[in-house]
Order: C-alpha cells, then structure tokens, then sequence
C-alpha cells in the first residue's frame, strides 16, 4: 500500500516531522513532495479545468505527477506549518487546482478507497483553522476516513520541542497510525462529502443542467442512483 506526502513549505521543520513519524509508523511505501520546490505555480482563475477537465490545466505538465501520486495513493497527507493562522499559501495555490475533484463537480471514485490526514504544528495558535484549510479539500474530494491533527510545539525548530511535547506528538501517532491500518482497505465516503454529493445530484435534476459536469455524472451512472463510493 501507499502514502503520499505532500508538504506546504521546502524545509523540513516540525511539520514535516510529525508527518514522516506518522508514515513511518503506517509503514507503507512512501512518496514525498515539497511545496513550493516540486509544484510552484498559482491558479490563473481561467476556468479551463471546469469547462474542460484538469489535463487542460496551463500548469498541468508540473501538477501532473502530484495528482496521479495523489490518485494512486491509499493514504493522503497534507501538512503545513501554521502561518498567519492558516496554510501556507504554496498549500493553498496547490489545493486551488482541484475544484474540479469536488463533490459538486467531478469527484473522483478513486477517493473513496483512501484515508487522508492533515496535519499542522505551530509554537502557538492557529492548528485548527489550518488544518481546516487542507481538510476542507480533502473532505470535499469525498476521501472515505478524513483525520485531522494540529499540534502546538511551542519550538520553532524540531530540536527544540521539549520533551513533554514530544511524548505528546508520538503518543498521538501511535494512536492514529493504529487507526490507519485498522480502516486499510476500506471503502466509503465521508458525511460531509456524501452531504453535498446529494445536494448537487438534488440540483442536476431540477435546473438547467451545468456542463461538463452534468455528462460525467451521467457516464458514471451516477443520475441513476450510482454513487462514487460503491
């Protein structure tokens, strides 16, 4: 089985500690990549991927290999430092490229089969609302099991996290390790996802219908009472 790291920031600080020690602990075969060094483009707004699909993306060349490790992976971390009380903006302009993964739109039935955690640290403040930021996408791409773990390190640097703080962070990925692979295998989506998923099938049959969004729930059988995590 898989995990796929993707890192909101190019150096390796606290963040990227906590998500190495959790894929460890998991013990699948890991792939990881670094924000901005491995994709470093920000959404243009041009709206190609949602009249076409993602491969029109102008960025598509340089978000490829990240989307198809997404795709194969059965485990998804997203991690990020904490800044200004949110994802780093690197995290953000990647994630910006995915609208088109959304329930409401194209989800992906490959997302069903995987589990996905974000992760935040900071010194202080702010793990909730960042972890946020990356579960909403996450959530939104109809990922059966979404985790989320914010960690406050009171460090600026992994060497510096005092050792009570450290006991805390492996205790943690301990836990969520175990809960990983107990769910290994497993296929569903979660309520949030299946929440809008209705929402939107609701819409397609009552308005104008919204193309190419309309045709590929109809390829999918999806308008017939298909669901993406079955």
């Amino acid at each position: 089985m898989k995990t796929v790291i993707i890192h909101g920031q190019s150096h390796a600080g606290s963040t990227c500690m906590v998500a190495r020690e959790l894929a460890q602990k998991v013990g699948w075969q890991t792939q990881e990549f670094f924000l901005p060094r491995d994709f470093d483009k920000p959404c243009l707004g041009c709206f190609t991927c949602f009249q076409q699909d993602l491969t029109h993306c102008p960025h598509y060349a340089q978000l490829e290999p990240l989307a198809n490790a997404m795709l194969e992976a059965d485990l998804i971390i997203l991690e990020s430092p904490v800044y200004v009380y949110h994802a780093t903006g690197q995290m953000m302009s990647f994630l910006d490229h995915f609208g088109t993964w959304w329930m409401i739109h194209r989800p992906r039935p490959e997302m069903s089969q995987k589990q996905a955690v974000s992760i935040a640290t900071a010194a202080g403040g702010g793990m909730k609302s960042t972890v946020r930021d990356m579960a909403d996408s996450l959530e939104m791409w109809g990922i059966h099991r979404v985790y989320k773990l914010g960690l406050g390190v009171q460090a600026t640097k992994p060497g510096e996290i005092p050792p009570g703080i450290q006991k805390k962070i492996h205790k943690k990925t301990d836990v969520l390790a175990r809960k990983i692979l107990s769910h290994a295998g497993q296929q569903g989506c979660n309520s949030r996802g299946k929440f809008w998923f209705a929402l939107m099938g609701f819409a397609q049959k009552h308005f104008p219908p919204m193309e190419p969004d309309y045709s590929y729930w109809e390829q999918q059988g999806w308008h017939r009472g298909g669901r993406p995590w079955k």
